[in-house]
C-alpha cells in the first residue's frame, strides 16, 4: 500500500495515509483554550505533509475529567473562536484535523479538577482509589462527550476520535481488570463497551462527521488483556469509521516504547487486517516501518517521529534526509511538569519562534564533529555560510562511546542523518587539528568512573548508565534505586532487565554507602542548542565578514 496515496475516512478524503498521533503537548492555556503556540505546533506538522492531524486528548468534562496541566479542553462554546482558528490554519495547508475527546476517569489529576475523581470501579489507580461511578455519573459523562462533539462540529473539525486507550475512562470500562461492575456496564465484553456504543449512538444521531476510536490493542500490565480481546472489543464497537490501534494501560512500554523495544511493536501483535478502517501507531520511524505497518493497517500514525521532524512525510516523498526519532523518551515524555520538547529537534514546542534566517555568505571553520559541531555546521549552512569541519579523532564525538547496544542501534541513525546532510550541503570534514575557528567541543565532559574494581553508584547521568554495563562484565556493581528516577518508565523497565541480567544489583539509598555522581544532565538537545548559539555569537561578532 502506498502511504502517499489518497484515502477516505467516512465521507472525508485524506490527501495521504500519514497521520500525526495525538500526543500530550501542554502547550494550551491552563483553562484548556488553544493559543498561537499550540496552533503553530500542530500547523507545522500539517505543513510537513501529514494528511491528518489528530489533536492531543481534549478533556470534555471541566469538573473531573482533566488529566494533565495545560491540557486542551473542549467543553464550552466560549472556546469556539479559538478552536475555529485552529481548524482554519490546518485546513489552509490542505490537511484535515480530528479532535480526540477524553475523560481521564480514574487517571484524572486531582490538582487540576474541581470535583472528586471517579472511575467504573473503585480499584487501585497507581496509589489512588477513585469513587465508583453511579449510573447518573455515566449519563452525565455521555452527555459531556456529545456536547464536546457538537462544539467540534461547529469549530470545523473534520472528525472526532474517542480516547479508549492508555487507562483513561473509556478504556477503564473496557478493561476487565479495571471494570468490576455487576450491572449492564460490566461483566461481559458487550456490557463493558456499552458506554462507548451509547456515546457513538448519541453522536451519530446528531452529527454527520467521521467518528473513530483510539483503542489499546492489548495491555502490558501483568493482569492486562491480550490482543485477541482487543480485536474482540473492536469488532463490537458500533458507528466507528475507523479503529486507531495503540497499546497499554499503566505498565510500560505502552505506545511510546523506548529503544529497548522493537519498532512497530504494536503492529507485530496485530496479526491481521480487521474489517474496519484502521490506524496503527507505535515506534514507527522509517519507510521500512511504514511498509510493515500498512500490511495490517490503512493509515500509519507517527508520534515521536513527528516531533523529531515535522516534515517527515514530505522529506520521505522527496527522498530528503530527515531527523530520525532516537526513541530516547527524554524531553517528549517529561510532561508532568513541562511542555512538549524533543531531544533532537530544538524547535519542537518553539515553532512560533521560527523565522526565516538572514542569509549570509563566506566560510567558517568548526572544530569538532560531535553533535554540537555537526548541528553548528548544518545551522550555518542553512544561512548560506560554507562551513568546514575539523575533527582530529572520530566522527560523532561522544556518540562513539555508547556501550548500550540498544541505545547504540537507535542513536546511530542520527549520525547517519548528519552525514547525509553534510553531503547534501557539500560540507567538507578535514580529519586534522585546527586552532582557528569556532570551538564546538562538548560543554560538559563527565569524569571517568573507572573500569577496575567493584562499584557502588548513585547517579542520574545517562553516560554512567552505559559505563556500568561494561564495568559489570568483570566487577560487582550496585546502583541506587534512586538512580532510575532520572529515566522514564519504559527506559527503567528495559534498562533493569539488561542490568539485572549483567548481575547489577539495585539497593535503596539508606541501605548502602554509594559514591554519588549526581549532577545536571548535559544532553543531546543542549549540545544542539549550544552549537547553534556558537554560530549566532560568531556571526554577531563578525557579521560584516559574512555580508
Amino acid at each position: 500500500m502506498n502511504p502517499f496515496e489518497k484515502a477516505r475516512i467516512g465521507k472525508i478524503e485524506i490527501k495521504n495515509r500519514f497521520v500525526m498521533a495525538p500526543m500530550i503537548s501542554n502547550l494550551c492555556n491552563p483553562d484548556g483554550t488553544t493559543n498561537e503556540n499550540h496552533i503553530r505546533y500542530l500547523e507545522e506538522r500539517a505543513r510537513g505533509g501529514f494528511g491528518l492531524i489528530i489533536t492531543e486528548y481534549a478533556y470534555v468534562d471541566e469538573y473531573n475529567g482533566k488529566g494533565s496541566p495545560n491540557e486542551m479542553g473542549i467543553f464550552s462554546r466560549e472556546q469556539l473562536p479559538k478552536l475555529s482558528r485552529l481548524t482554519e490554519r490546518i485546513h489552509s495547508t490542505g490537511s484535515k484535523i480530528f479532535v480526540q475527546l477524553v475523560h481521564a476517569g480514574g487517571k484524572a489529576n486531582p490538582h487540576y479538577n474541581k470535583e472528586s475523581i471517579f472511575a467504573p470501579s473503585t480499584v487501585d489507580y497507581l496509589g489512588s482509589l477513585p469513587a465508583e461511578m453511579t449510573k447518573e455519573d455515566i449519563k452525565r459523562v455521555e452527555n459531556k462527550f456529545l456536547n464536546a462533539a457538537e462544539i467540534a462540529y461547529r469549530a470545523g473539525f473534520d472528525g472526532i476520535e474517542l480516547h479508549g486507550a492508555h487507562g483513561y475512562l473509556l478504556q477503564e470500562f473496557i478493561s476487565p481488570s479495571l471494570n468490576k461492575r455487576q450491572d449492564e456496564y460490566g461483566g461481559s465484553t458487550e456490557n463493558r463497551v456499552r458506554i462507548i456504543n451509547e456515546i457513538s449512538d448519541m453522536i451519530r444521531a446528531k452529527l454527520d462527521m467521521p467518528l473513530g476510536i483510539r483503542l489499546s490493542l492489548y495491555e502490558d500490565d501483568e493482569d492486562g488483556y491480550n490482543a485477541d480481546y482487543g480485536i474482540e472489543v473492536a469488532s463490537m464497537l458500533k458507528n466507528m469509521d475507523y479503529i486507531h490501534f495503540s497499546a497499554g494501560r499503566f505498565a510500560p512500554p505502552g505506545s511510546s516504547a523506548s529503544f529497548y523495544y522493537e519498532n512497530v511493536h504494536i503492529g507485530s501483535k496485530l496479526k491481521r487486517k480487521i474489517d474496519k478502517n484502521t490506524m496503527l501507531v507505535g515506534s514507527i520511524r522509517s519507510m521500512q516501518d511504514i511498509e510493515k505497518a500498512l500490511k495490517v493497517s490503512d493509515f500509519v500514525v507517527l508520534g515521536r517521529q513527528a516531533l523529531a521532524d515535522p516534515y517527515t512525510p514530505l522529506k520521505m516523498k522527496m527522498d530528503i534526509p530527515y531527523r530520525p526519532c532516537i526513541r530516547c523518551n527524554q524531553a517528549c515524555r517529561n510532561l508532568s511538569n513541562a511542555e512538549v520538547r524533543c531531544t533532537i529537534n530544538p524547535y519542537t514546542g518553539f515553532e512560533i519562534t521560527q523565522n526565516s534566517c538572514k542569509k549570509y555568505s563566506g566560510e567558517i571553520a568548526i572544530i569538532g564533529s560531535g553533535i554540537k559541531g555537526l548541528e553548528a555546521a548544518l545551522y550555518a549552512a542553512s544561512m548560506g555560510i560554507k562551513p568546514i569541519v575539523y575533527e582530529k579523532s572520530d566522527f560523532g564525538g561522544q556518540f562513539n562511546e555508547i556501550i548500550d547496544q540498544y541505545k547504540k542501534r537507535d542513536f546511530m541513525p542520527l549520525l547517519e542523518y548528519y552525514q547525509s546532510m553534510l553531503k547534501r550541503y557539500g560540507i567538507e570534514i578535514r580529519y586534522e587539528s585546527s586552532n582557528n575557528g569556532i570551538l564546538c567541543l562538548p560543554d560538559k565532559v563527565y569524569p571517568d568512573i573507572g573500569r577496575n574494581g567493584d562499584l557502588s553508584i548513585d547517579t542520574n547521568i545517562y553516560r554512567y548508565f552505559d559505563d556500568v554495563l561494561k564495568i559489570a562484565e568483570k566487577n560487582r556493581v550496585i546502583m541506587s534505586t534512586r538512580s532510575l528516577h532520572s529515566l522514564e518508565r519504559s527506559r527503567i523497565d528495559g534498562y533493569m532487565k539488561i542490568a539485572e541480567k549483567m548481575g547489577i544489583e539495585f539497593k535503596d539509598m539508606d541501605s548502602y554507602d554509594f559514591k554519588v555522581y549526581d549532577s545536571r544532565q548535559y544532553d543531546i538537545l543542549e549540545a544542539m542548542k549550544s552549537g547553534r548559539m556558537a554560530i549566532d555569537q560568531y556571526i554577531l561578532a563578525n557579521e560584516t565578514a559574512f555580508l
